[in-house]
């Protein structure tokens, strides 16, 4: 099987002017932006509770701690939620009011949990819409590592962002697109 696509700049934000025509709009623009502006897997989104992103009084937290139960690896870490994330993660909270921290972050349209799985076809057939071809659940996060990459990011770095062990691993996640080409030889 191939990798996910990495989506350019461009296809981000043809997926989110689609979301935002959708139901459920805000919803699946905050579950996108978590994959492309944090890098999680669709098993880690799925898996959070509001607690996981809320303090106490009700304010959006900068960071997730993943346990062992909603790792790959089952190995905690810390995602760092960047501002322009707690922004969107505030504003979807306001709107839903919930006040369970226990309750998951997002719901499906019947009010149940998102499974890993369900999650992940709704970002397959959420691209397919978009006449991205290629794409799956995991572009979001190939997409942030790149991105990343792209801006001179250190691979030890990345590799922790991501939670991997092995900048290896994360080296796989990388694409070299013409942006960085250019921006290599221009170095010169």
């Amino acid at each position: 099987m191939s990798q996910a696509k990495c989506l350019t700049a461009t296809e981000i934000e043809q997926v989110l002017a689609y979301v935002a025509t959708r139901r459920f709009a805000l919803r699946n623009r905050v579950m996108f932006l978590t994959s492309t502006l944090c890098g999680m897997r669709v098993g880690e989104i799925a898996s959070l509770k509001i607690g996981d992103v809320l303090n106490a009084d009700g304010v959006v937290k900068d960071f997730v701690h993943l346990t062992v139960a909603q790792t790959k690896g089952r190995h905690p870490r810390t995602v760092l939620l960047p501002q322009k994330l707690q922004a969107e993660i505030q504003r979807y909270m306001d709107i839903r009011r919930v006040s369970d921290f226990s309750h998951p972050l997002f719901v499906t349209a019947g009010g149940k949990a998102f499974s890993a799985n369900v999650m992940a076809q709704h970002f397959f057939w959420q691209y397919r819409k978009c006449g991205i071809v290629g794409a799956s659940s995991h572009s979001g996060r190939r997409s942030f590592l790149t991105t990343l990459a792209n801006k001179g990011i250190s691979i030890h770095i990345l590799a922790s962002l991501a939670g991997h062990r092995s900048v290896n691993v994360t080296m796989k996640y990388l694409t070299a697109n013409d942006e960085m080409k250019r921006n290599a030889v221009n170095l010169i």
